[in-house]
């Protein structure tokens, strides 16, 4: 039997010769990319549908796809990136997110643009899924928790900061050119993986699917793996409820200016950031499972602050926002911590591992941005979600820590 990973090794694997460690900011573009695209195009939707004589609904697909196609997409470059190394699988998927934001740039029907965004999820999805991969394989868990919190920080402020920049590039440029910009991106990014991007997987020469269904069926049957793809989830992407309903919220609920929406995810984005750090600095001191837990409890408190400001009527902009602080400070702690421990269940697949765990927390992120939009309260339905999501995520991850040999209670 193979001996698990322990959290204290030196090494991130077992390997025969050193690998050489991917700059970190080129990471972060890569990951930048899928994860910018998801929301960038909410306030072209009106003026697209428009021009394109689409109704509402259909206009709708092309975010909702996209999501899910993040989601499913990441199932399919861990295991190929295994098989044929990292910089070839991201070089693909670069490549297909730059050629399809090409064709939803031209695109003359909603059809046209709604399968060119799926494609380009599907290619954006490499960098999000292969990004964390690249980290465990050159760097030991705790380590690797300060570079994945980084990770974790644009994977929450890339659809936060999303409807803002899209918002400015419709009003200014037209709608079409948020679908160029990210077209532009896709290229850089080709570009940077080619040129500069070192390998830093074990490449095992094939795509075995057999072997692929035995490695899937050991993470899922996993209560660990589980436990954190679902906890993390919870606990990151869940998120995306009050993001999507932030405009209605602030807006149509409580009389706020639109542009002050911009500023009140700003300082969420502020507060994800005051969570990555204080992990960077008390990982080695705590332990990632003291902290994890701890973090995933202070998102718990604000979300159920969030339930009780909404139920009691006491609603404003500034006792909203200061429950979505203390949820959004956990969220920077929770994220990086789950993740690293996720994808160490079983270090021989973690490509696979990142790619599942991915697919798990853009799903759950999915789910909660279509429960937020139930009803005809912005605000209680979202805070609903959001203690849901606390509450399992905590259940989660607990129950994953009980069952992962690399932690020590």
């Amino acid at each position: 039997m193979t001996k698990p990973a322990s959290s204290t090794d030196a090494t991130p694997l077992e390997s025969d010769e050193p690998r050489a460690v991917p700059a970190l900011w080129m990471l972060v573009a890569i990951t930048l990319a899928g994860t910018l695209a998801m929301h960038i195009f909410v306030p072209a939707l009106p003026v697209a549908g428009r021009e394109l004589d689409a109704d509402k609904s259909l206009m709708q697909l092309t975010i909702s796809l996209y999501i899910l196609g993040l989601a499913a997409g990441q199932l399919f470059y861990g295991p190929l990136s295994d098989a044929v190394g990292r910089r070839p699988a991201l070089m693909a998927g670069m490549a297909i997110y730059c050629i399809a934001g090409v064709v939803s740039w031209q695109a003359q029907s909603v059809e046209v643009l709604i399968v060119a965004r799926l494609l380009q999820a599907f290619g954006g999805c490499a960098g999000l899924a292969l990004g964390r991969a690249m980290i465990r394989d050159t760097s030991a868990p705790d380590a690797a928790v300060q570079r994945l919190a980084i990770l974790n920080l644009v994977v929450a402020i890339g659809p936060a900061m999303a409807p803002l920049v899209g918002s400015l590039l419709t009003n200014t440029l037209g709608w079409r050119s948020i679908l160029l910009l990210l077209s532009v991106m896709g290229l850089c990014n080709l570009l940077f993986v080619w040129r500069l991007l070192p390998e830093t997987g074990r490449i095992q020469g094939r795509l075995d699917l057999p072997r692929l269904g035995h490695e899937y069926r050991l993470l899922v049957r996993s209560p660990a793996f589980i436990g954190y793809a679902i906890g993390g989830g919870c606990a990151t992407t869940a998120m995306f409820a009050f993001i999507a309903s932030a405009p209605f919220i602030f807006v149509d609920q409580l009389g706020e200016p639109p542009g002050h929406v911009a500023f009140y995810l700003s300082l969420l984005i502020v507060s994800i950031s005051l969570g990555n750090f204080i992990t960077n600095r008390t990982i080695r001191r705590l332990g990632m499972a003291r902290l994890m837990l701890s973090a995933s409890l202070l998102s718990l408190f604000g979300s159920a602050s969030l339930l009780i400001v909404v139920l009691a009527g006491w609603a404003t902009a500034w006792t909203l926002e200061a429950s979505m602080l203390l949820f959004t400070l956990g969220v920077g702690m929770v994220g990086p911590t789950a993740l690293t421990l996720a994808i160490g269940v079983n270090p021989k697949v973690v490509g696979s591992g990142a790619g599942l765990y991915g697919c798990a927390q853009m799903s759950i992120g999915a789910l909660c941005t279509a429960l937020a939009g139930l009803g005809d309260n912005p605000a209680l339905a979202a805070a609903i979600v959001l203690i849901s999501a606390a509450i399992i995520g905590q259940i989660a991850l607990r129950s994953a820590l009980r069952y992962d040999p690399q932690t020590s209670r």
